[in-house]
């Protein structure tokens, strides 16, 4: 019975419900990888500026499909030398497989550029710059290449698989170019041109974005292999695309194992430290490295590439941050940019059939001409902007942060708000000084007692013990702040992605203790044997003199009053 209803289907509609259902699967993954971006890049930037970066990415995707819907993919077809197809009169299944499977892919060169420009570009600047990708500079690109132009199968024979110089390439120099049209972060170089480290707010985000990431990318690497199933002359069905799903799958995973592993290497060898942002990033050059080639490259070719592609990691990053001066923040260049440049000029090298001349300079062409057309757009309309005032935020919303500044919002409205130990201040039942057994703030001061404050800066986790001692003493009632300074404790080295900065200020908590009736040294005393570990950066204890104090609720004024 079952043979008889298999007999009874068209192949031809088999296959195309299948690659369609697997066409589909696969832009939702690639869409899921925004959310990878997303996370990856808000980790990487300032506490301040992080509404402002996932606003960036959604406006990413908002606006660019709508773009690459209207205009792009017409465009793309002008490019690859067509005519204007707009993607509006395709029918049910091309809305799939050509026009959502392209958008997708648009949008992740799109979206790369934003890590680039994080912390000083004006919003409007970069989604004027969205629009400009989405319509024409990437649909140009894959429009010479995959589109049928000159620089694809039937012309030059560049050849890039998913995309790492056709994709990741372009984000990660269009990203670098318009870095360098908008200048640095403030403060990120010193007057003597020396580079100061400007640590992200959050490596966790960042890590877990990483392995978002790196999840979609099994839809953007196998998600390639477009064709499930195809038919024969004869009517059967076969493999299409697929056939190759296991090479595209090995070499992705691979290439994301060794990306990783060749980071980490370049990491100890700079600086004696495995440095997890590298690691990170590493991870993800890997990916890109072999992304272009994935469908022709050997085990051992994948591997190889991606090892390189980490390991120039930490080189090209240094080299742009510190030679060249360009303001890259979140790595987009290294990571995307010259990671997918080494992938697809390596595939001659690694390639499955072996060494090819003709290849290489195939694919040396390419890469140059899409470089060169990057380059010059995107310094462009990034120029555009610069030359009419309108590329970054002025230095006070910089300063401030373009979470306020661009969007009247606070990220962490409750960041940097003293979090204050509930533990301690306890006092043993039946204590005389107090009706219900609790010690009074004034203690039943005495008149022409003098008011004084007692103010120490300790270790943040010494709280709850100061509270108690000071409740032993009488003296439960006190204000605590969160602070940090720089006394006797010796500063510490911290480390973002490879590059060293000095931590000097130190989280302390403040707690202040104004008293009238209870000997001022008894608190101060109270509170030192408390803080005290008998290491530097215990902290220290100040007792001053108070003039007056008057009560808010009663007007009591004095020593009454506290």
């Amino acid at each position: 019975m079952t043979a008889g209803v298999l007999a009874s289907i068209d192949p031809s509609v088999l296959a195309e419900g299948v690659n369609l259902m697997w066409v589909a699967v696969v832009c939702f993954l690639i869409f899921f990888m925004h959310a990878g971006f997303a996370m990856l890049e808000a980790g990487q930037v300032r506490a301040k500026n992080v509404a402002n970066q996932l606003t960036k990415n959604l406006l990413t995707w908002s606006v660019g499909v709508l773009v690459y819907f209207l205009v792009g993919f017409g465009i793309e077809g002008v490019a690859g030398g067509g005519g204007f197809s707009s993607a509006a009169a395709l029918g049910d299944g091309a809305w799939v497989n050509s026009w959502l499977f392209g958008a997708v892919f648009a949008m992740t060169a799109a979206t790369i550029v934003s890590g680039a420009v994080a912390g000083r570009a004006k919003l409007r600047a970069y989604v004027a710059y969205t629009i400009a990708i989405s319509a024409v500079i990437y649909p140009v690109v894959a429009g010479i290449t995959w589109g049928g132009g000159f620089l694809g199968g039937a012309g030059l024979g560049f050849t890039d698989f998913a995309g790492g110089m056709i994709v990741h390439g372009v984000g990660g120099i269009a990203g670098l170019t318009a870095a360098y049209v908008l200048g640095p972060r403030m403060d990120r170089y010193a007057e003597d041109g020396s580079t100061n480290v400007i640590p992200g707010h959050s490596m966790t985000f960042a890590v877990l974005g990483t392995l978002v990431l790196a999840f979609g990318w099994y839809g953007f690497n196998v998600g390639t292999t477009a064709t499930v199933f195809s038919v024969t002359d004869a009517g059967e069905l076969a493999l299409g695309g697929y056939a190759s799903v296991g090479r595209v799958s090995l070499a992705t995973t691979l290439g994301m194992a060794a990306g990783g592993v060749g980071a980490a290497l370049a990491s100890v060898y700079a600086t004696k430290k495995v440095d997890t942002l590298y690691v990170a990033n590493g991870l993800l050059a890997g990916l890109v490295g072999v992304t272009g080639i994935a469908n022709l490259v050997t085990w051992w070719g994948a591997i190889l590439v991606a090892l390189v592609c980490g390991l120039q990691l930490p080189l090209v990053f240094e080299f742009a941050s510190d030679r060249m001066k360009i303001d890259d923040v979140c790595a987009v260049f290294p990571v995307h940019g010259s990671a997918g440049v080494i992938g697809v000029l390596a595939l001659p090298f690694v390639h499955i059939n072996g060494f090819s001349t003709s290849l290489l300079v195939s694919q040396v062409i390419g890469v140059a001409v899409i470089t060169v057309w990057t380059v010059a757009a995107t310094a462009a309309v990034f120029g555009a902007f610069k030359a009419v005032g309108q590329a970054r935020v002025t230095p006070e919303h910089e300063r401030d942060g373009l979470d306020v500044s661009e969007h009247g919002v606070e990220t962490y409205p409750e960041f940097g708000k003293p979090t204050v130990s509930t533990d301690g201040g306890t006092v043993a039942a039946g204590d005389a000084s107090s009706p219900d057994g609790s010690p009074r703030a004034d203690g039943g001061e005495e008149d022409g007692t003098e008011i004084k404050m007692v103010t120490a800066i300790v270790r943040p986790d010494k709280l709850g013990a100061i509270k108690q001692a000071l409740a032993e003493v009488k003296a439960p009632s006190l204000t605590v702040t969160n602070v940090s300074g720089r006394g006797s404790q010796p500063a510490k080295t911290g480390q973002w992605r490879g590059e060293e900065f000095t931590v000097d200020l130190h989280q302390k908590v403040k707690v202040d203790v104004v008293v009238a009736d209870i000997p001022a040294d008894e608190v101060a005393e109270a509170i030192r044997g408390a803080a005290e570990t008998g290491e530097p950066g215990d902290g220290k204890v100040f007792i001053l003199p108070v003039e007056d104090a008057l009560q808010v609720r009663t007007g009591a004024t004095g020593p009454e009053a506290v």
